[in-house]
């Protein structure tokens, strides 16, 4: 396919990105699912004492590892899957866990404290770190790195072609990295809870009851180009997925 768009001006070139999507071998996206209503009445779990809390996360890491470690070794063909969990003691973090790689392409999962202390219950903490660890069984880290690549060399090349000086280029190569790597970030999000909640209901947990953790995030809603998805998409995914184990599908 050939696209020609004229793009006199930067901030038009940002939006003209969009357009080429189409045009660029980005991958393509999962389906977003649509929400449900809920049946079950919310029921907030109290608060933890931090030695509680504490406990509750060596146990769920001495029962997600091994869990995660298979599931990574089932799914997946030359990848490191040694993965080493961790805690992130910074201070002055808001709650927060994430997924990455170190140097020798080890993957890496991170909570910090202020996490492990807004969790409820060992099935809250089992879902969050599913979830992580299934961003690398999937792939998300190299994907969102070629898709963000891709979009930098689109935008870039369209403002070099128009002439545009060298500091210009370069900021519309920034641009074009940022928007299209958040182009299928909700997608991945929901890719990574659907993957997390296998996970966690195979190492024994529950993942419906984890996924209540979403009930006291603040809700992005479903914002153009916004890096999560609705809560209520992501637990709606949590519902089909223990439906489908629980009625014997694959995922």
């Amino acid at each position: 396919m050939r696209c020609t768009i004229s793009l006199p001006t930067l901030p038009v070139l940002a939006a003209g990105l969009l357009a080429l999507a189409a045009c660029a071998p980005l991958p393509a996206p999962s389906p977003v699912y649509t929400p449900a209503p809920a049946t079950n009445p919310v029921i907030p779990s109290p608060a933890l004492s931090p030695g509680q809390a504490a406990q509750n996360f060596v146990s769920v890491v001495r029962r997600m590892e091994p869990a995660i470690e298979a599931e990574c070794l089932q799914r997946t063909r030359g990848v490191n899957c040694d993965y080493q969990i961790v805690v992130d003691d910074r201070p002055g973090q808001s709650p927060n866990a994430f997924q990455t790689l170190d140097e020798a392409g080890r993957p890496i999962i991170a909570f910090n404290l202020p996490l492990i202390a807004e969790v409820r219950n060992v099935d809250e903490l089992a879902f969050v770190m599913g979830h992580e660890a299934a961003h690398h069984i999937a792939g998300h880290i190299p994907r969102q790195q070629q898709t963000a690549s891709t979009g930098a060399i689109l935008l870039g090349g369209l403002a070099a072609a128009y002439g545009y000086d060298e500091a210009t280029v370069r900021s519309a190569q920034n641009i074009g990295a940022g928007i299209a790597g958040r182009a299928y970030a909700k997608n991945y999000e929901l890719e990574a809870d659907q993957l997390g909640t296998v996970i966690a209901w195979d190492a024994g947990f529950d993942p419906e009851r984890g996924a209540l953790f979403f009930t006291r995030l603040p809700d992005p809603g479903d914002r153009f180009m916004g890096s999560h998805p609705p809560n209520s998409a992501r637990v709606e995914v949590v519902r089909r997925t223990i439906a489908d184990l629980r009625a014997g599908r694959g995922i």
